[in-house]
């Protein structure tokens, strides 16, 4: 397993390095060279998933149009890059310089129109730098929406700063007083312009990226995150000592009682958690779904550390195009054999016979959900003509890396865990007829339980939910991976000790059918987290429309899905430990 560890660090820092060197340009300009200006794309500033090629608007095209070679991830993150129909050379200043003069037909203006209308931006990147605006304003003066006008930009500044030979800051705004009005269904005459501005300054070019991670750092948001913080970890750390000592203390008398029970009267009737022991470690329904839901979660959980592991030695720094993306792929392919060889593993340890089956089945439980959503989804920007549509050739790589990299080590996973040979290590024997469980009052069922399990986890992540959504779903930087880290942290602590509790209020109650349970009450975190998508979507955001709409809730379904197996599979090994723990404990015939 850590030599895996070791060749997945190596795979993808070597993917990472490709990615970077992909940029032909080492940064370096002389004086009157040309800086590579590609524009990105353009859409609603408040439906992050909707966003179009530059040029599906009536823009002035460039007389030679050059795509960008993109990587994988960048493909993956909607980016479609062109060259832009603005000259800006190194250190040339610029004064209202005619990109061209355009006639726009009247479905031209409509089509400019529908986009002021709709906020959008467009989005380019300067010698790798971002940089964002409006294409138009909409002007409300009058009080009915009949009366209002809606004008688009047609002079655009860009204020450039530079240190020597390098690139280090480009600012880019429009000029309000070049308007061209879109609010008649006429022929309308554009002359298309641009200004350029070059100062220098003392900025280092190491530290250009900075100003892009700010804004997450400021000072106010930094006492928010790390008040969430601390009111996680005080909520966090009074509730799990709560339930510790409880636990401590009714576990210790109930070691006394079962070993003063053992010295006085052997054959007195039994009751509690003891009374169950020879069904306790009893094999579970559905034992190959279960295992396989084992080995989709840890490779969940693992995938989730490496992700951690790059974000703090600085990865994903704002605007890495797509390096999230790649990671997840990438990384998710060579974790494949930490599912199969999990899953096999503990198909055996339960005396499973049919392992193939049980591969097939940890291959898809995660991958065959998120293949479909994608199916719906693509079909859905494919009509929206968006770019989050994946090109032909991508999908053909994504499909090729799951059967050339994730499948073979899938099976070479299963196949080192059918010859592990590992043993289930229960306690106790187990008897050959299960014990019938007594009847439960209605909050001892899997539903209320499941409420009970999720919504103290749930209680300390959320606040740091907002920024994730924010950052995933909006136009907002995320960049404290260290907090983000802390919460990690905090949510399997407190995954682990929930569940730990309830499965032990479930085993006094004489329910030895805890396996299922564990599992369930772990994952259901991840049902609160797509509780909260609702809240966000109507409460806490602007998104609009039946594409964004449906990515929101699609792909969410599908992170939420991911972190239901992993806090499961968190769940029921603290869960299986715990149980292993006081069954050792107490004499069991």
């Amino acid at each position: 397993m850590g030599k895996l560890m070791l060749i997945v660090a190596v795979v993808v820092a070597l993917c990472f390095a490709d990615q970077a060197r992909s940029d032909a340009s080492d940064h370096r300009y002389k004086v009157g060279d040309a800086v590579p200006l590609y524009a990105n794309k353009v859409g609603p500033f408040h439906n992050p998933s909707e966003t179009y090629r530059y040029f599906d608007l009536p823009f002035c095209i460039p007389a030679h149009l050059k795509e960008k070679k993109e990587a994988l991830g960048e493909v993956l993150n909607g980016d479609r890059l062109v060259s832009a129909p603005y000259k800006l050379d190194f250190q040339k200043d610029k004064e209202s310089e005619v990109i061209c003069q355009k006639t726009l037909t009247r479905e031209e203006v409509a089509r400019f129109r529908s986009a002021v209308i709709k906020d959008y931006y467009f989005q380019m990147y300067y010698d790798d730098l971002p940089i964002w605006g409006f294409i138009g304003k909409v002007d409300k003066e009058g009080k009915d929406p009949s009366e209002y006008k809606y004008f688009l930009y047609k002079h655009i500044h860009f204020d450039i700063a530079y240190n020597k030979d390098r690139v280090i800051e480009i600012n880019v705004r429009t000029d309000p007083d070049a308007l061209v009005d879109l609010t008649e269904d006429k022929e309308v005459n554009v002359e298309f312009m641009y200004t350029v501005k070059w100062k220098e300054t003392a900025t280092r070019f190491e530290k250009r990226m900075d100003k892009y991670s700010q804004s997450s750092s400021l000072p106010r948001h930094l006492e928010i995150h790390w008040f969430s913080i601390i009111n996680s970890c005080v909520t966090v750390l009074l509730l799990t000592g709560f339930l510790a000592t409880i636990l401590m203390r009714v576990l210790n008398n109930d070691f006394v009682k079962y070993a003063h029970d053992e010295e006085t009267a052997e054959d007195q009737e039994e009751t509690g958690w003891k009374y169950i022991h020879g069904d306790v470690f009893r094999y579970p329904k559905y034992k190959s779904l279960f295992a396989a839901a084992l080995g989709s979660g840890t490779q969940l959980f693992t995938l989730t550390v490496f992700i951690f592991i790059l974000a703090l030695v600085g990865v994903f720094y704002p605007y890495n195009r797509g390096a999230l993306f790649t990671a997840l792929v990438v990384i998710y392919a060579l974790t494949s054999g930490i599912a199969g060889y999990t899953a096999t593993s503990f198909y055996f340890q339960l005396e499973g016979s049919n392992w193939v089956r049980n591969l097939l089945l940890t291959g898809c439980l995660f991958c065959g959900p998120l293949f479909l959503t994608f199916c719906f989804l693509n079909t859905v920007a494919i009509a929206y003509t968006a770019t989050a549509a994946l090109p032909f050739g991508t999908i053909v790589v994504i499909v090729l890396i799951w059967t050339l990299v994730t499948s073979p080590l899938l099976v070479l996973g299963g196949i080192a865990g059918k010859n592990s040979k590992a043993e289930f290590q229960a306690p106790c024997r187990t008897t050959k007829y299960p014990r019938e469980i007594p009847p439960l009052p209605w909050y001892r069922g899997t539903v209320p339980q499941m409420a009970m399990a999720g919504f103290l986890p749930f209680s300390a992540i959320y606040i740091e939910l907002y920024y994730i959504f924010a950052s995933v779903w909006g136009h907002r930087i995320y960049t404290i991976y260290s907090i983000l880290f802390i919460v990690f942290i905090i949510l399997l602590i407190v995954t682990a000790f929930i569940t730990v509790a309830l499965t032990y209020f479930q085993l006094a109650a004489e329910d030895h059918e805890w396996w299922w349970r564990s599992f369930l009450c772990g994952g259901s975190t991840g049902l609160f987290i797509y509780a909260y998508c609702l809240y966000y979507y109507y409460a806490r955001s602007d998104m609009s429309g039946f594409m964004q709409t449906s990515f929101f809730f699609g792909y969410m379904a599908c992170i939420c899905y991911g972190f239901f197996l992993m806090l499961g599979t968190v769940g029921f090994r603290a869960a299986l430990l715990f149980v292993r723990h006081i069954y050792r404990s107490i004499k069991c015939e």
